[in-house]
């Protein structure tokens, strides 16, 4: 029971309400000011003084964006890229946290530790040995080896997260159902998969948004003409400047996808979020 008196509370819950604003302005502002440059008139976007509201609604920017180089082929292979990294990253990513969770086995700790090991890696690191490895797989300026790059760096995160959810679910459940007639993979499927799908969901979100906007290693690893979505926003800068405000509007029009994908799966992630939370 809370000790504190009525108006102290209200003065706590009006502190927290503050704070919360503040870390939401702070976090929006971004996207506001990116949405306000992509509507606004091209000289606007680069005046020295500029306004935080609005000056004046166009769509030319979005005309522009899509004029100044081909737009739907690059935004085709992020889906490409970014849908298949999802799709195998899970998949293997499941099998693997499922491994590592309900199976012992010799080396298991280490292969844990490798795990998080390989997270600490900085992704710059390790540019010039992927790059001669793929061109030593011929897959190099092909998306099965962009592909094969990200999930290097998005399964050891898929593990490990889809490790902490499956920990959390009780072993005796599946127990139980092979004492009513299941078989073991029976018992996975219809006891633990559809407890794990909230962590799955929220793992998939992740490993979409990762895929989605890396640049670096599509710009080194694919030439113009196979460019992702993120390199096609390079465009906008040439030896004449940068089109800051057809920039804004090309990077709002790269956002949709992730808008959409959030908002269609809010709720599994948030539930998923809270279930990995809870152990590790």
């Amino acid at each position: 029971m809370s000790t504190l008196a009525p108006g102290a509370r209200r003065k706590s819950k009006t502190g927290w309400n503050l704070l919360g604003l503040l870390v939401f302005v702070t976090a929006g502002f971004p996207v506001y000011w990116m949405l306000n440059t992509a509507f606004k008139p091209a000289k606007d976007a680069i005046d020295p003084d500029p306004s935080l509201l609005p000056t004046g609604l166009t769509l030319s920017n979005f005309s522009r964006a899509l004029d100044i180089a081909d737009f739907w082929g690059p935004v085709g292979r992020s889906l490409v890229v970014s849908l298949s990294v999802v799709a195998i990253g899970v998949v293997v990513g499941t099998l693997a946290a499922l491994a590592i969770s309900r199976f012992a086995f010799r080396g298991r700790k280490v292969v844990i530790v490798g795990i998080l090991a390989v997270q600490m890696v900085p992704l710059v690191a390790m540019i010039i040995p992927v790059f001669l490895l793929l061109n030593d797989l011929d897959q190099y300026d092909k998306l099965s080896g962009l592909i094969i790059t990200y999930l290097t760096f998005i399964l050891p995160f898929t593990v490990w997260t889809l490790r902490g959810f499956i920990v959390n679910i009780p072993k005796e459940l599946e127990e139980a159902a092979m004492v009513d007639g299941c078989s073991p993979t029976g018992a996975f499927l219809r006891v633990v998969f559809p407890l794990l799908a909230p962590g799955m969901v929220a793992t998939s979100v992740y490993a979409f948004i990762q895929a989605w906007n890396e640049y670096l290693y599509a710009l080194m690893l694919l030439s113009q003409k196979n460019q992702t979505a993120t390199v096609w926003l390079g465009n906008f800068t040439t030896k004449h400047g940068t089109e800051y405000a057809p920039m804004m509007a090309g990077s709002t029009m790269m956002a949709v996808p992730i808008v959409v994908l959030f908002l269609l799966v809010q709720r599994k992630m948030a539930a998923g979020l809270t279930a990995g939370a809870v152990k590790g």
